[in-house]
């Protein structure tokens, strides 16, 4: 099987990352997408939220969906979580399956400052999202990087996690710009300060 993993904090998941999942599942032919919530991601701060509640959010999120999949591995293991480490054990437990990473445009100018990159590059595929106001420059990325590196376009959506969070503290609305039923688990937890 092909399949895509989606990591990512989801503080909250939003339309933004389904959009991307489902662009790559297309886009390469993946047979499923697994979402994977990280615990501790290396290259932000701490997520707001508990790892239960952002795996929560993720399984709201992705409910129904045939070929998308949820992976509590990261926020299991607790730590910082390194795609590296995820992805060798990965292959260890699913031999026969080829993965891919999705990430979006500004990961891909990121990737050179992974931990282990060029033996992760070595595992998977990534492939990279556009997202607004970054640009997809893979050419750009050092050789063994491009080689690893596909495409996938997907509607140009500007959401952010980030952005959810400053609207919801200031009173403001975020309906719509995360799944349904993820903002119905958000109104029925209390989290983010959001209100019916």
């Amino acid at each position: 099987m092909k399949i895509g993993i989606m990591g990512g904090t989801f503080d909250p998941i939003h339309i933004g990352h389904l959009l991307a999942a489902e662009a790559a599942r297309d886009a390469h032919a993946l047979d499923e997408v697994w979402f994977m919530p990280s615990h501790i991601p290396p290259h932000k701060e701490d997520a707001g939220m508990t790892g239960r509640v952002r795996l929560a959010m993720a399984a709201e999120a992705i409910a129904g969906h045939p070929s998308f999949r949820l992976l509590d591995w990261e926020v299991k293991r607790g730590g910082i979580s390194y795609t590296v480490d995820t992805v060798k054990e990965l292959k260890e437990v699913y031999p026969d399956h080829s993965f891919a990473f999705i990430i979006g445009a500004d990961m891909v100018n990121y990737l050179p400052k992974w931990n282990r990159i060029e033996e992760l590059a070595g595992m998977l595929t990534f492939i990279g999202v556009n997202r607004p106001g970054s640009k997809l420059a893979v050419d750009q990325l050092p050789d063994f990087l491009q080689k690893a590196v596909v495409t996938a376009d997907m509607p140009l959506v500007d959401i952010s996690s980030t952005t959810i969070r400053e609207r919801a503290a200031a009173g403001k609305s975020i309906r719509f710009m995360v799944p349904d039923r993820v903002y119905d688990y958000i109104v029925r937890s209390g989290i983010y300060g959001v209100q019916p």
